[in-house]
C-alpha cells in the first residue's frame, strides 16, 4: 500500500526537477582514498543506491587541505577528486537522481597531523574549541589554531570559488555552502568563537561578511539556482555558541535572500540531538528566504507530513535513516519497516555498514 502525502510529490527546484521531497543529508563516512582523499569505487555505489532520494547532498568535502579536519574526508580541489567524483555524479544521474556536493572548511576544528607541515589549523580567533576529531584511526582532542590575517580571507573566499567550478565539472547538479555545526563560516559568524576586532568581527553585520562573501563567489560561479547552503542557529556542535542567534540569522538570511540562493537548509535545534534544544523562530527564516527552505533535524515520515502540511518547509532532510535504509523513499512510501543502522561503521571502513544494508527488493518474503 502506498501512503499519499506531500513528501513524494514532485518539486522544482532552480532548474532541476526533484522525483520527491525527500533530501538526503550530509553524513560525513570518512572512506575517501587516505592520502589523496579522493572518493572510491565505494562512494558511487552508496550514492547510486541512495539515488531515489528527491536530493543526495554529498558527505562534506574540503575546499582546500587546510580546509580538512578529519581523517580521510574527500575533497574537490585536486583534479584526481574531481575524477573520483564524476564516478559519483555519473552512477546517480544514471539511476535519476540528482546531486549536489557540500562544500567545507572546517577551520579551528582540526588536528595538526591533517595540515600541510604539521601547521595549527586557522579560525577567526586563536580559541580552541572543547572537542575531539577523529584522526589517526582515532578520537583526538582538536589542536590549537591560530587567527586568519585579514590579508588571508580573499584566499578562503577563492578556495570555495574553486571548488565550485571543480564541483561543475564534475557533473554535480549544484552545490551547498557548510556553514553550519561550529566550521568555519559558522565560527566567524558566531561571537562565541570570533573575538576579531577588524571588518570580520565585532557586529552582526562583520561577523556574517565572510558567510555571504563566500555565499556571493560560490553563486557567481554556479549560479544562485544551484547553490544552496546549510546552517544551524543555535547548535552547540563543535563548541559554538552566539549570545543572540535570532537577530544574526535573520541578517545573515536577509542576506542570503538577496543572493537569491535557491535553498536554505537548516539543522532545527542541536545537530543530532534535541529540536527544542534553544528558543528559536525558524519560521522567521522562512518568511525572509525567497528560496526553498529544507527542514533538517531528527524528522520523521509523520513529522515530515506534518511540517509539509503546515507549509512550514519545502523539502525535508533525513539523515542516520538514509545510511542504514538505501532505499528510504520507497520505505516511507509503502510503511515499510526501517533498517536500525550500525554507530560503529558511521566514520571509516569499508563497504560494511557502507553499501551493505539491504533494500526491501533484498529481502526474503515473510
Amino acid at each position: 500500500m502506498s501512503r499519499s502525502t506531500k513528501l513524494f510529490e514532485t518539486y522544482k527546484l532552480g532548474p532541476i526537477t526533484l522525483a520527491n521531497r525527500l533530501v538526503m543529508a550530509p553524513l560525513t563516512r570518512n572512506r575517501a582514498v587516505p592520502g589523496t582523499f579522493v572518493p572510491g569505487a565505494l562512494a558511487a555505489d552508496y550514492y547510486g543506491q541512495r539515488a531515489s532520494a528527491g536530493l543526495l547532498i554529498t558527505e562534506a568535502s574540503q575546499v582546500s587541505q587546510q580546509g580538512q579536519g578529519y581523517q580521510d574526508t574527500p575533497g574537490i580541489y585536486s583534479k584526481d577528486q574531481v575524477a573520483g567524483w564524476r564516478k559519483v555524479t555519473d552512477r546517480v544521474h544514471e539511476r535519476g537522481g540528482k546531486i549536489f556536493i557540500q562544500l567545507w572548511h572546517v577551520g579551528r576544528i582540526s588536528h595538526v597531523d591533517l595540515q600541510a607541515n604539521g601547521a595549527a589549523p586557522v579560525a577567526p580567533s586563536a580559541i580552541r574549541a572543547k572537542g575531539k576529531t577523529f584522526v589517526n584511526g582515532t578520537f583526538a582532542d582538536v589542536s590549537e589554531p591560530r587567527a586568519l590575517e585579514l590579508s588571508e580571507i580573499p584566499t578562503i573566499i577563492d578556495d570555495f570559488k574553486r571548488a565550485t567550478k571543480n564541483a561543475l565539472e564534475a557533473g554535480f547538479d549544484g552545490v551547498e555552502i557548510h556553514g553550519a555545526n561550529g566550521y568555519l563560516l559558522d565560527q566567524f559568524a558566531k561571537d562565541g568563537a570570533n573575538k576579531r576586532n577588524d571588518a570580520y568581527g565585532g557586529s552582526i553585520e562583520n561577523r556574517a561578511r565572510l558567510m555571504l562573501e563566500v555565499s556571493k563567489a560560490v553563486a557567481t560561479e554556479a549560479g544562485a539556482d544551484r547553490t544552496g547552503i546549510r546552517i544551524s542557529p543555535v547548535t552547540p556542535a563543535n563548541d559554538i555558541s552566539d549570545s543572540n542567534p535570532q537577530a544574526l540569522f535573520d541578517h545573515i538570511v536577509d542576506g542570503l535572500s538577496a543572493l537569491k540562493l535557491v535553498y536554505l537548509h537548516v539543522v532545527e535545534g542541536a545537530t543530532g540531538g534535541p529540536r527544542d534544544f534553544a528558543p528559536f523562530n525558524y519560521a522567521s527564516l522562512r518568511k525572509r528566504f525567497t528560496g526553498a527552505y529544507i527542514a533538517n533535524n531528527g524528522y520523521d515520515f509523520d513529522l515530515a507530513t506534518k511540517v509539509l502540511n503546515a507549509n512550514a518547509a519545502d523539502l525535508i532532510a533525513f539523515g542516520k535513516p538514509f545510511i542504514s535504509n538505501p532505499d528510504l523513499v520507497e520505505r516511507l512510501k509503502t510503511g515499510a519497516a526501517l533498517n536500525d543502522w550500525d554507530k560503529n561503521t558511521f566514520y571509516g571502513g569499508g563497504a560494511k555498514g557502507y553499501t551493505d544494508y539491504p533494500t526491501l527488493a533484498a529481502e526474503p518474503a515473510e
